[in-house]
């Protein structure tokens, strides 16, 4: 991943996405905002205690760094729903921050800025440079074994007739093997996973995800993955499982606006 700097805000993004024309994505650290501790400082989400305030002139930063475009956020619930916006049926015009109930976006509209909150759980990215199709998961480990990466793959079929073997894939920050433990996994954790898990019952969710969407139809060479655990790099980012009252950091991708240089 490389690091970029904007406005003073600092964000990650993927090679394998960055060399698309006409898209922007990015990672946000917990930097460059302006929320006290404990959500110190770039805080994306409200209801949690942070003067929303704060939070509204923070989100204002992600079109600042894509140099436009109109941010869409959901109402996440650690499920399964997708929620799709189509070209010419007015999907996201009216939507403000906060509105749309799902744990999945995907749209084929410019200037519309998918964002998905999140301190431990996977922002993932899906790009069909084909279609011109872009979709956006929170992938908690709750929506991972039930389904929503399957869900929003098939969404994109669906909708866009969009094809597995033309999407990429980008896996962001989130907790890593090294911290997802699951004490609890006989209850938690589907037997078919437990492949997955080590001995000291950490689960290995970067690599679910990675098969879930290779068994979808992507192919291998596609699915990227960070590699940056958010508990072990609470210096960067926002880790619930670390820190328990905290923010939450941004995972954003949009659709370059026609004939303009930005969403």
């Amino acid at each position: 991943m490389k690091v970029q700097e904007k406005r003073g805000v600092v964000y990650l993004q993927f090679q394998a996405l960055a060399s698309y024309p006409g898209l922007f994505h990015a990672f946000f650290t917990r930097h460059g905002g302006f929320s006290a501790p404990p959500f110190d400082t770039l805080n994306m989400s409200l209801g949690l205690g942070d003067d929303p305030a704060a939070v509204s002139k923070n989100r204002k930063k992600i079109p600042l760094c894509a140099g436009g475009g109109v941010p869409v956020f959901m109402d996440q619930v650690h499920g399964t729903d997708v929620f799709v916006l189509k070209k010419g049926d007015g999907g996201g015009e009216s939507k403000s921050p906060g509105t749309v109930r799902a744990d999945a976006i995907v749209t084929d509209i410019r200037g519309r800025i998918l964002v998905v909150q999140v301190a431990d759980c996977q922002p993932v990215f899906l790009y069909d440079p084909v279609r011109r199709v872009i979709a956006n998961i929170h992938a908690g480990w709750r929506g991972s074994i039930h389904g929503i990466l399957q869900k929003t793959v098939d969404a994109m079929r669906e909708a866009f007739k969009c094809r597995p073997k033309d999407l990429t894939a980008c896996i962001g920050p989130s907790l890593g093997p090294c911290c997802a433990e699951f004490v609890h996994f006989e209850k938690e954790i589907p037997p078919a996973l437990w492949g997955y898990k080590d001995r000291r019952h950490h689960v290995d969710f970067w690599g679910i995800t990675r098969d879930q969407l290779i068994d979808q139809g992507l192919l291998r060479e596609n699915v990227h993955i960070s590699g940056l655990c958010t508990r072990c790099r609470t210096d960067l980012f926002f880790s619930y499982r670390k820190e328990k009252v905290t923010g939450r950091f941004a995972g954003v991708i949009g659709l370059l606006q026609e004939g303009g240089g930005s969403p």
